[in-house]
């Protein structure tokens, strides 16, 4: 029990602050990359009554442009997440939405299995099978679609963004890997 409470007391010290031209870099990517997709949304999806961003993205974006070398970070993960969280979250959302309390923990669970298996993790996917769960009648009335548009489609769209932007900074590669 002593091992096991010492293990919660740390022990590593904090990572070293970022220069702020990193910092310039991740903000301008994280601006551009939400600003496309709520734009988009705005604009072109919302007069048709649908949906392209989900709050999902916003862990997205702090992955793709403040962490872009990390594994979780990478198109196949993003995009791989997304969509498979999504399909994740609509199937349990439909079988067992009566009870909320149990499809919100059972998406979330199976979705962290799921791309753990398919090596798609990426946190904020956790979230999109979440949202399919908690979303709105108007998000639930995507159905599947909900994994394409707008889990999928807004993914492609701010890897898009990821990749112009992340190989502007000269300190930048990005992705390290596609698939």
């Amino acid at each position: 029990m002593k091992h096991w409470l010492a293990k919660m007391a740390g022990g590593g010290t904090a990572p070293p602050r970022l220069p702020l031209k990193e910092l310039f870099w991740s903000g301008l990517g994280a601006f551009c990359g939400i600003g496309l997709v709520a734009w988009l949304h705005q604009y072109w999806l919302t007069p048709h009554d649908l949906v392209l961003i989900i709050g999902s993205f916003g862990a997205s974006a702090v992955l793709l442009y403040g962490v872009w070398n990390s594994p979780l970070a990478q198109p196949r993960n993003l995009v791989g997440g997304h969509v498979l969280s999504g399909l994740i979250g609509v199937a349990v959302y439909q079988g067992l939405g009566a009870i909320p309390w149990l499809a919100a923990a059972l998406a979330v669970s199976l979705a962290i299995m799921a791309m753990q298996w398919t090596r798609t993790t990426h946190p904020p996917g956790g979230a999109t099978a979440l949202i399919a769960v908690i979303g709105s009648d108007q998000l639930h009335a995507l159905g599947y679609g909900y994994a394409l548009v707008p889990a999928g489609l807004g993914a492609v769209l701010m890897l898009l963004v990821a990749v112009v932007i992340n190989n502007m900074a000269p300190s930048r590669r990005y992705p390290e890997y596609w698939w």
